[in-house]
């Protein structure tokens, strides 16, 4: 570890669960590069992604965006294209696009969507796009014939996300820049989806540790008890 990251680090209590107030509060002092860095909630639950009922996959629409630009791409034809088009998508085809992505390795997108009807040749790209999270799924929403609606919902910010095998959720939350207002309020706004995404055969304690960490910065880790109770209200 660097000299600059081993003095920041000294500022977070490692025995400490800090409430979310304070966490956001905590994390500009934390910060020591120039770039505007990309804060990350780590949320360990209480499932078993080995099990299909608890494996958790989802998106979640943050108020405050992610303050990142994505790229959009949209595998559709017609007049469901047209719409993507007018929604702001980067990238409309079909066959074209498939045989770019194919035969160029062409991933130069954050996100795609698709309509139904196309996922017969969309399917082709899975062993390109799985391992990179970026096939369409109906489970968050990147697999509809409302194409422009979920263009827009993830230029303005929404995020997908998945259990790992330890069952630990990653996602991004927002910039440093935000603020602590912000941040909170993108926090509060994922874990109150995953906490209504609870299987029913989730058993014991479900939010088993949560913590925050900006790009180059320690994590900081929160008090799960006061994330149920803020949740609860």
């Amino acid at each position: 570890m660097g000299k600059k990251y081993e003095a920041i680090r000294k500022l977070v209590d490692r025995d400490k669960r800090y409430t979310l107030a304070e966490a956001v509060e905590l994390l500009p002092k934390l910060k020591f590069t120039k770039f505007d860095e990309t804060i990350d909630v780590a949320a360990r639950l209480g499932v078993n992604p080995k099990h299909a009922d608890q494996m958790i996959r989802s998106s979640c629409a943050l108020p405050h965006g992610t303050g990142k630009s994505l790229r959009v791409v949209v595998f559709a034809k017609g007049e469901r294209a047209n719409e993507a088009r007018e929604a702001g998508a980067d990238f409309v085809g079909a066959e074209d696009l498939v045989d770019r992505v194919l035969k160029e390795n062409w991933l130069e997108f954050d996100s795609a969507i698709a309509t139904p009807d196309m996922m017969g040749l969309v399917g082709r790209l899975g062993r390109i796009l799985g391992p990179r999270n970026l096939m369409p799924n109906p489970k968050v929403g990147t697999v509809t014939m409302d194409v422009a609606r979920a263009v827009r919902e993830i230029k303005a910010g929404r995020i997908e996300f998945r259990t790992e095998k330890t069952g630990i959720v990653h996602a991004p939350v927002g910039k440093m820049s935000f603020g602590p207002d912000k941040l909170r309020e993108n926090i509060l706004s994922l874990l109150d989806t995953l906490q209504r995404l609870k299987p029913s055969t989730a058993k014991g304690k479900y939010f088993k540790s949560v913590a925050l960490s900006s790009t180059m910065g320690p994590s900081v880790r929160l008090d799960t008890n006061e994330i149920v109770a803020l949740l609860e209200r």
